[in-house]
């Protein structure tokens, strides 16, 4: 065995703590993961594996960790399941079990006839009595209290009770419905400030759904970023993924605006229209500079005294997010005072007392950045219901990323329940050949288990107190997430396994309350198990039309799942104009991001993508001398995705208006790419306003293909409901 090789007890530490030690890549090869990766690994988990005496010490604690806990850290169980919790306590020693339920009611579960030998735990000999969680427990966030009176200790513990299936999902069957994919900052209008807001979001969904029959909009993440400038551009890189971005405020729609002096009115409408300009730039999305002169003007904005409504409504807000809210609001103020890099703080900005001092100096600051988010929250309220108004059945669809800035607030605030020393991404593929690097620190599954899943729980209710759905980037996250330890390349990591029971069962329980349906991001390297798990839970998957290929041919939409959100492409691809002219293929190129000789990648990209259009011509979709890169072979392609029997079909807003610029490409930075910077435009690189949209020929000629396969009838059907154009 080579130093590099993993040992058979290295190898069962690994497995017992969900490390894999090898996987199969997107080559459908196996690849065995390196001992370095391994240890490396291990060791953000806080397990020792240097040597193989630390080797066999963690395994050793592995084993006892249970029996340490008077009760588990937490339960959670599917409704109507037989499951069971068990509780430790010195041999001998009696214990009094009862679990008290959301609403308050106590209820007494019943001892189970499981004998388990004691053990000899740190010198106490220490006995497990099981217990069953009935089966008719309703669905909730319940509590296991335990005392063992012999010692006068109690304990309490969460008892989760998840949905079986979210039925937010089944309600969608019958028929398919169609909406827009947005990335909201760069789709400007007239009143915008050089960045779409919420005002702009509220109105898109209002053509979508009026004008044109969309049952959604689904736009970018819309988590916040650092307070101040220079703002993170790329919406998947949030400083927390809980709270919203500030820069999507619409200055004008804030109602404290019309008691400000006319002299500041006037300064706002200015400002407001000195970023004209900014808005018909079709080149860059300059967010610093709105950023700056928004908070500027809401500072302005703040100092408004509110009228009793208002000032009780903003109350009932801070008492909904609690601490969460208190914490992020600090957070903003210390990033503030010394900057982005948490290295550069003070050592006691940990300390409680330090913080309650700092919140007692700046607490109008604190206040400032916790008003920022209700005002955020009230106006994506106010484009929901605009959404819901227009006719549309769910309305908004956010977005929720894979994780989190390691410097940001979340890395801050939550502690340990976030690893160190490892960051996520993802395996070498086809389309990233080098490995993704996310630079973002994982969930620590243990730790996040230890407290409950709280961190997680809230993250969820707050995404979704304002949308009719949510999209789960990269939900293989939830069964197993690459991790890279530091100092190794995006290809040197390996799969950590998560419990996706737990994880999915808390999503689909939040989704649930909210009324939302819960659309997971499944592509990629990922264990056929994925897809059977989301759908028992009711949770839609995802197709794109250029990556559904079986292993010689496409696979026809007919054969694409039904609870699913298809669409012909994603914000990681050009538009769909610019991916049938190959420009993905020039731009990774350009940047050195083939693994593979350029003639082979492009021989590669034609077969695949001629495959398609063969199946569209074969359909009678596309005519056989169609310009490759026309309107109508978009067209073609959207009709194709109709045929299949997917409950939602996704229309790019780029495709609806001949953009051909890719939004992000994946493995560089801003250095390579302008990634998360390109205002939407039109086919002849003109800035397209949200004004423009009723109106565009194209957006209701692709609208027209879609209905013309017999998408949207529902809507054609009702008389409270908006009219469909062609």
């Amino acid at each position: 065995m080579t130093t590099d090789q993993v040992s058979d007890r290295l190898a069962e530490l690994a497995h017992r703590c969900g490390v894999s030690t090898g996987y199969t890549g997107w080559d459908q090869k196996y690849h065995e993961v390196s001992r370095a990766t391994v240890v490396g690994v291990l060791a953000s988990l806080g397990v020792a594996a240097d040597t193989d005496t630390d080797v066999e010490y963690s395994l050793a604690e592995l084993g006892l960790a249970p029996w340490r806990s008077f009760l588990p850290a937490v339960t959670v169980v599917t409704e109507g399941d037989d499951a069971s919790f068990a509780v430790h306590v010195p041999h001998g020693d009696p214990v009094a079990v009862s679990i008290r339920t959301e609403s308050g009611d106590a209820i007494t579960p019943r001892q189970l006839d499981i004998w388990t030998q004691p053990r000899d735990v740190d010198g106490v000999l220490t006995g497990r009595a099981t217990f069953a969680v009935p089966s008719d427990l309703p669905q909730g966030y319940h509590e296991i209290v335990a005392a063992n009176p012999a010692r006068d200790i109690t304990g309490t513990a969460p008892l989760i009770v998840t949905p079986r299936r979210l039925s937010t999902a089944d309600d969608l069957l019958g028929e398919q419905r169609w909406g827009l994919a947005v990335q909201l900052y760069s789709v400007r209008s007239a009143a915008s400030w050089g960045v779409g807001d919420f005002a702009d979001l509220a109105r898109i969904c209002e053509i979508a759904g009026s004008v044109y029959g969309a049952d959604f909009v689904q736009v970018n993440p819309l988590h916040a970023a650092a307070p101040r400038s220079p703002v993170e551009a790329s919406p998947y890189l949030p400083a927390t993924r809980r709270f919203v971005n500030p820069l999507y405020i619409r200055i004008e729609e804030i109602p404290e605006v019309d008691d400000l002096p006319k002299p500041q009115r006037k300064q706002i409408k200015a400002l407001q229209k000195e970023f004209f300009a900014d808005d018909l730039d079709a080149s860059r999305i300059k967010r610093n500079k709105s950023y700056r002169a928004k908070l500027d003007v809401l500072e302005l904005i703040h100092d408004v005294p509110r009228s009793k409504r208002r000032e009780h409504a903003f109350l009932r807000f801070r008492k909904r997010e609690g601490k969460g809210l208190k914490s992020f609001a600090t957070w903003c103020v210390l990033v503030e005072r010394f900057g982005n890099d948490e290295t550069n703080w003070p050592d006691k900005a940990g300390d409680p007392r330090y913080l309650k001092r700092l919140r007692r100096r700046y607490g109008d600051r604190v206040d400032f950045y916790m008003w920022l988010q209700w005002i955020c929250d009230e106006q994506l309220a106010a484009a929901q219901h605009s959404a819901t108004s227009s006719g549309m059945d769910i309305g908004i669809i956010t977005d929720l990323a894979v994780g989190v800035d390691r410097h940001g607030a979340d890395a801050w605030m939550l502690g340990d329940v976030l690893a160190s020393g490892a960051t996520v991404g993802a395996p070498p593929d086809g389309f990233n050949q080098q490995g993704q690097g996310w630079n973002q620190p994982p969930w620590h599954p243990g730790r996040l288990a230890a407290a409950g899943y709280a961190p997680y729980r809230d993250m969820l209710r707050t995404v979704l107190r304002h949308a009719g759905g949510l999209r789960v980037d990269h939900i293989l996250g939830l069964f197993r997430l690459w991790w890279i330890p530091d100092g190794m390349g995006p290809a040197g990591g390996t799969y950590v396994r998560y419990d996706h029971d737990a994880l999915l069962g808390i999503l689909a329980l939040e989704a649930q309350r909210a009324g939302a349906v819960v659309i997971g991001e499944d592509l990629g390297v990922f264990e056929p198990t994925v897809h059977t798990a989301l759908s028992e839970r009711g949770i839609l998957g995802t197709s794109i039309l250029w990556f559904e290929h079986g292993d010689s041919a496409p696979i026809p939409p007919e054969d694409y799942r039904q609870l699913c959100l298809t669409s012909v492409t994603t914000h990681d691809l050009p538009p769909t104009l610019g991916y049938l002219a190959g420009e993905h293929i020039d731009l990774r190129s350009e940047l050195g991001l083939l693994e593979t000789s350029e003639a082979d990648e492009r021989a590669r990209d034609a077969r695949d993508r001629d495959a398609i259009l063969d199946m569209a011509r074969a359909r009678g979709l596309l005519d056989a001398d169609a310009d490759l890169t026309s309107q109508d072979t978009v067209e073609a392609l959207y009709r194709l995705i109709a045929a299949s029997p997917s409950v939602l079909l996704g229309v790019a807003l780029v495709d609806a208006v001949g953009e051909r610029r890719i939004q992000n490409q994946p493995g560089t930075d801003s250095d390579q790419y302008p990634n998360w910077c390109i205002p939407l435009a039109d086919e002849d690189g003109t800035a397209v306003l949200v004004e423009d949209l009723a109106s565009s020929r194209r957006f209701a000629d692709l609208v027209s293909a879609l209905v013309s396969e017999g998408v949207g009838a529902h809507r054609r059907g009702r008389s409270d409901g908006g009219s469909s154009q062609g």
